[in-house]
């Protein structure tokens, strides 16, 4: 016989996801950068939880790799070395071209429509020189493509490598200091208009990988 969840365990459990969902956001957007320090008392502030749920939180992102145990108990975002932000580039140059072609066959006109929207709204994060916003609308752009692509496995395995990448990121974005969209944007919607799809293919692997290779010189 299934024994229903104590109401305890179950606000737990709640509390657990909130804090979760909300700190994996923070991070893949990239609100924090490399390194930065957080403890389980002050996420425990900071959302009006116990310590509990932050910490089954913190445990989780750390499993995912999205933030760092150190053997003492520091917990922060990673820094991540040379050697790693390769590995992590060759996985989005290896996963997202796949995403993007599987993608091709369902990328009606209103997909375009919505991309092209999108383009313009990191065109103008760009201009307000908005990181947070700018990584946020620019994962936005590569999901709404892949989401056609109607492969959830993979598709998760792409947010897995986004959520470990945020922190760099913001920092990549620093070192960029973007005036413009990326250029890879509009021959990624030229081939979607033309279903060109080994152009789709480069256009997304260089837009995907180009960044993160600066950061590895």
């Amino acid at each position: 016989m299934l024994m229903n969840p104590r109401p305890t365990d179950t606000g737990a459990a709640v509390a657990h996801d909130r804090v979760y969902r909300a700190l994996r956001s923070r991070i893949m957007h990239g609100e924090v950068g490399p390194g930065q320090a957080m403890t389980l008392r002050g996420l425990g502030r900071e959302f009006g939880v116990s310590m509990t749920p932050a910490r089954e939180a913190v445990r989780r992102l750390v499993s995912e790799g999205a933030l760092f145990l150190s053997a003492s108990g520091r917990v922060s975002t990673p820094e991540l070395s040379n050697e790693r932000i390769e590995e992590l580039a060759a996985i989005r140059a290896l996963l997202e071209p796949e995403l993007s072609a599987r993608a091709l066959p369902r990328a009606h006109p209103a997909l375009i429509e919505r991309m092209e929207a999108i383009n313009a709204a990191i065109a103008q994060n760009v201009a307000r020189r908005d990181a947070v916003a700018y990584i946020r609308s620019n994962l936005e752009f590569h999901r709404t493509l892949y989401l056609r692509a109607q492969a959830p496995a993979m598709l998760a395995l792409a947010e897995t490598v986004w959520l470990q990448l945020g922190p760099t990121m913001r920092a990549l974005y620093g070192r960029l200091n973007r005036t413009e969209p990326p250029q890879h944007h509009k021959l990624i919607l030229a081939a979607l208009k033309a279903g060109d799809e080994p152009g789709l293919r480069l256009a997304v692997r260089a837009d995907v990988t180009q960044g993160l290779r600066l950061l590895a010189t």
